[in-house]
């Protein structure tokens, strides 16, 4: 099987915050920026897998600060992590403030995607091998991420959960 870095799918996207992107407050209406980190999510995911992708889930996304009416964002996204059909796509986001010179990050997600063939079934993704320190805490994490999105959507019972375990036992506790 084929193996490809991180840095082979990373994509990078800028916005510029106009009128018809915000709220009554001058502020970045949050499904907008969703969008935006689905487009920029999905072309990393297709730059690692090399064919089409859908987007099959979307972790807790935070917003940590409010993105302006004139600011740039900035959406930096790369592959996590590569399982048999899907791919982890973590994502940072920066708002910018152009006159001003500054940059803050504003938000950090994960999106999951699988690849498809022509007639729309999953297929096979190279395995993505971490690089730096970061990557290999972040490709580690993945797993764990991966079976608390399984469980959440009601796809693996908990007690089938192998890097759980400590979650799901502190919950039997408490049932």
């Amino acid at each position: 099987m084929i193996k490809k870095f991180a840095k082979d799918s990373y994509t990078e996207m800028n916005e510029l915050v106009l009128p018809n992107d915000t709220n009554t407050f001058g502020n970045l209406m949050g499904g907008r920026l969703l969008y935006w980190m689905d487009i920029c999510s999905a072309m990393a995911a297709q730059k690692h897998s090399n064919s089409p992708v859908v987007t099959v889930s979307v972790d807790n996304v935070s917003f940590t600060r409010s993105i302006k009416l004139g600011e740039v964002v900035t959406i930096q996204a790369k592959v996590s992590r590569a399982f048999s059909t899907s791919m982890e796509v973590r994502m940072e986001i920066f708002a910018h403030n152009l006159p001003e010179g500054t940059r803050v990050k504003t938000n950090e997600a994960y999106y999951t995607f699988v690849a498809i063939d022509e007639q729309t079934r999953p297929r096979k993704v190279a395995e993505l091998v971490p690089e730096t320190e970061e990557e290999k805490q972040i490709f580690d994490g993945a797993l764990r991420r991966r079976e608390l999105r399984l469980i959440l959507g009601g796809k693996m019972k908990p007690e089938h959960a192998s890097t759980l375990k400590d979650l799901v036992n502190l919950f039997s506790e408490k049932g």
